[in-house]
């Protein structure tokens, strides 16, 4: 199968899951309404997915800006994830949501990382100049061990949250609401 045509596919699929209610797309939910008892004191919420799985850091990649970002040095952190492309409309949604919390909880610990798949670092850059990005835009391109290792990544965007004991805790295939992301990032701060 040709990349075009493996690009097609996801993009396909990505326009398709980003009709469906967040909530069909997200790996987990939130009871009492999307609410979680960190934030509520009420019930406790699980912090991690079952099924969650332990992140790789064994990757340094370069952002827009030609930097490199070692994986290891995000160890303690809680890092968000996104893998996102140019050309899709959800992500444009998401992208100034994550500029707001990538401000907003920087000093609690939070690392804001997006990844595109399939975009040239001239793109990428003229993107993030677009959207005010104030977090490193990796460069994903030629990447697909990276994308594998946190994967596979079937469409975009997809969103994975690494809490500070280094645990792939969430994921979200497709679009999530606003206040989805940001009950993920304070359960798992």
């Amino acid at each position: 199968m040709t990349l075009r045509w493996m690009v097609a596919g996801a993009g396909a699929l990505a326009l398709a899951m980003s009709t469906l209610p967040a909530g069909l797309v997200s790996s987990h939910a939130h009871p009492h309404g999307g609410g979680s008892a960190g934030a509520l004191g009420g019930e406790a919420v699980a912090a991690c997915d079952a099924g969650a799985k332990p992140a790789r850091y064994d990757f340094v990649l370069q952002d827009h800006d030609g930097r490199d970002v070692d994986f290891e040095s995000l160890r303690g952190k809680v890092v968000l994830l996104n893998f996102w492309a140019t050309w899709c409309g959800p992500c444009k949604i998401e992208v100034p949501w994550f500029v707001e919390f990538a401000e907003e909880y920087a000093d609690d610990g939070l690392v804001v990382l997006g990844l595109s798949v399939d975009d040239t670092v001239d793109k990428i850059r003229e993107f993030a100049d677009d959207f005010d990005v104030n977090y490193p835009m990796l460069v994903g391109l030629g990447r697909e061990d990276f994308q594998e290792a946190y994967g596979p990544i079937w469409g975009v965007p997809m969103t994975f949250f690494i809490d500070r004991e280094g645990t792939v805790c969430r994921t979200h295939a497709g679009i999530a609401t606003k206040d989805e992301f940001e009950q993920d990032i304070r359960d798992l701060l």
